[in-house]
């Protein structure tokens, strides 16, 4: 028995003296899971850095400004009416302090404001428009404008013109049937037919396509949101 003992104490002390190590706890193996995870490099989804935020300021484009047109509405003094809708695009940007504000392309609208078209005596024919909104780079505002308008040119001298030959044409006529007496005779009645020829014929009209190139001007500031 004794011998048996021997045996068995020295067999243990060999273990001992190999290092064994018991089992670890749950608890120690928790706490090394926890280690690691901490020190896993950060994913690329968690780490791209945010979409940079847009930003504004405003602007204000002072009252006098130039704003030059190209007009998209067709119009005319003889088939527009009062009220009727007219559209156009900015023909050149608009600045402020030798930044860009308003893009060129930028939408303008209006309405027609008179359309006379023209009379067989007298009057000219004559058409005029307002401009009233801006939309721009996204927005849109209210805008006070000066009115644009356009009249028809004068016929004085072609009516003048036209009595003359009238009259002219009737001298001759007057000389060859009647002779002297005959000829003024014939220039009052040839006077009289191209006076009639003017009274029934209408002057020109004022007729504008999409195109023409028009400017009006802001008569009130305008303030407006840019990007920075």
């Amino acid at each position: 028995m004794k011998k048996l003992a021997c045996v068995t104490a020295l067999t243990l002390g060999l273990v001992a003296c190999n290092g064994e190590k018991a089992p670890e706890s749950p608890a120690a193996d928790a706490s090394a899971a926890a280690g690691n995870a901490a020190t896993a490099p950060i994913s690329a989804a968690t780490s791209a850095p945010a979409a940079p935020v847009e930003t504004f300021k405003e602007v204000t484009i002072p009252s006098g400004t130039t704003l030059r047109l190209s007009l998209q509405s067709a119009v005319a003094s003889d088939t527009s009416r009062v009220e009727q809708p007219v559209r156009a695009t900015l023909r050149s940007p608009v600045s402020v302090n030798g930044q860009v504000v308003v893009p060129a392309g930028s939408e303008v609208g209006g309405v027609v404001t008179e359309a006379e078209e023209s009379g067989r005596v007298k009057g000219r024919a004559r058409i005029a428009m307002r401009f009233n909104s801006l939309h721009a780079s996204g927005d849109s505002y209210d805008i006070r404008t000066s009115g644009y308008a356009q009249e028809a040119e004068a016929t004085k001298k072609q009516d003048a013109a036209k009595i003359a030959v009238g009259a002219g044409a009737g001298a001759a006529l007057g000389a060859i049937l009647g002779g002297g007496s005959g000829a003024a005779k014939g220039a009052a009645i040839g006077g009289a037919g191209g006076t009639g020829v003017v009274l029934a014929t209408k002057g020109k009209e004022v007729r504008l396509g999409p195109g023409a190139a028009i400017t009006t001007r802001l008569t009130a500031p305008l303030t407006v949101r840019i990007k920075t």
